[in-house]
């Protein structure tokens, strides 16, 4: 049972974590019928997984492992790198919608190291696997020296909501993505 980088060969597993976590945000960049039953919804983000230089590349992912199998992940960066690692999303956004103009909006701020998504297999909830990956994110924080780390959290996900205020997030925004209400929360460290 352990947090590691993640590795190439996790595509399968951390793409389906992340498209979990992320549902309505990444159906939109799938180009693909939003079905469970679909397994094409998952290709795009297994390729950019796969990829260097992106937001969902496995250099920006933790994975909880458990008995060998990956349980959990936690994808995170620093806003400052947000323009380059969306790059290669907006020129596939901007293919697909037939519009040079589209550009993902801005979910992290410039000065904060940002969690931009977390996810645990159903399978394993309420375990502290969440809290364990929430953790290693703000000790990669510290190690590289950035004295604040962020998120967005849906405004009906009160159950997230309350786990990231135990964790001493408290919010300092609401804030409007993709057309849905996000409490913007953050902690200095």
């Amino acid at each position: 049972m352990s947090i590691r980088p993640a590795l190439l060969s996790d595509h399968h597993a951390v793409a389906r974590l992340i498209q979990a976590a992320l549902d309505t945000i990444t159906s939109n960049f799938s180009g693909e019928e939003d079905r469970e039953d679909n397994p094409a919804r998952y290709l795009w983000l297994e390729n950019l997984f796969q990829q260097t230089g992106n937001r969902f590349s496995y250099q920006q992912i933790l994975v909880k492992e458990v008995e060998h199998q990956v349980v959990g992940a936690i994808l995170t960066y620093h806003g400052s790198e947000i323009e380059a690692l969306d790059r290669p999303l907006n020129e596939r956004l901007r293919r697909l919608r037939h519009d040079p103009t589209i550009t993902l909006e801005r979910e992290a701020e410039l000065d904060e190291f940002y969690i931009d998504a977390l996810a645990v297999s159903p399978a394993f909830s309420g375990r502290g696997y969440g809290t364990a990956l929430i953790r290693a994110a703000e000790q990669q924080a510290q190690e590289r020296h950035y004295p604040k780390i962020a998120l967005n959290v849906d405004e009906h996900n009160q159950h997230a909501y309350q786990l990231y205020q135990r964790l001493g997030y408290q919010t300092d925004k609401l804030r409007m993505l993709y057309g849905e209400k996000f409490f913007h929360m953050v902690k200095y460290l």
